[in-house]
């Protein structure tokens, strides 16, 4: 189910010069927010848990997800390469299964390793918290590859769509309307954070049992329908 070329291959479109830039420019720019609260207002667990969750899990994990999942198929499908790639006598759900692979590593590379240096600086993992955060950063890097993933094998315009997914439903509705939250991996990822965390210095709206049910699922959904799409894609003069 795991093939080495087509990894390396995903590997070296998604750290390519532009996606490489915003792919170390967010966790930089988190580390960095992270160093000049502590030398302002040195250890406070309210603030890390602000930045933390609000910053770093509510923007950075998605957007970093838009950019591993969407780019690990979706400039192949654009440019029409990935005839090239379909050519080989490799199965689709290989493939599927391969980059969706290479964008969680990605993804939990540049999301929850990150998240926790920048805990560890906010307040010293003081409640549990950049543990928590960090579990929380890598469950959700999950779904969100497997999300867009999806959404790179469907559309031409998978960033866009990924963008309105992370930005509008995941900051904005999940955060503010209360029906919304429990359709929210950000909150599904809070569930899990939240066991990990001293009591009450994490909450959710959702709990943990159905959080872990709904990651599963969308995780699982998204890469069959992403392996049905590409396996609907064919070759000039393939029956």
């Amino acid at each position: 189910m795991f093939n080495p070329t087509v990894a390396r291959l995903t590997y070296r479109a998604l750290l390519g010069r532009r996606r490489a830039l915003i792919l170390f420019a967010l966790p930089a720019l988190l580390v960095a927010i992270a160093i000049l609260v502590r030398s302002l207002v040195g250890a406070d667990d309210t603030t890390a848990n602000g930045i933390l969750g609000g910053f770093a899990l509510g923007t950075m994990v998605p957007l970093i997800g838009v950019i591993a999942g969407t780019g690990a198929i979706g400039p192949e499908i654009d440019d029409g390469s990935v005839v090239y790639l379909l050519a080989k006598p490799v199965s689709r759900s290989t493939i599927i299964f391969t980059k969706l692979l290479v964008a969680i590593g990605v993804t939990v590379a540049f999301s929850a390793v990150p998240i926790l240096v920048a805990g560890f600086v906010l307040n010293g993992n003081s409640q549990q918290i950049a543990v928590a955060y960090a579990l929380a950063a890598a469950v959700a890097s999950i779904a969100y590859s497997a999300l867009f993933l999806f959404f790179g094998t469907v559309t031409r315009h998978a960033v866009v769509f990924g963008l309105v997914y992370a930005l509008v439903w995941e900051s904005l509705f999940g955060n503010l309307v209360p029906g919304a939250k429990t359709l929210s991996v950000q909150q599904w990822a809070l569930a899990v954070g939240q066991k990990i965390g001293a009591e009450g210095a994490i909450t959710s709206d959702v709990q943990l049992p159905l959080a872990i049910s709904l990651l599963a699922a969308v995780t699982v959904a998204a890469t069959w329908y992403a392996g049905r799409r590409l396996t609907s894609l064919t070759l000039a003069g393939e029956e």
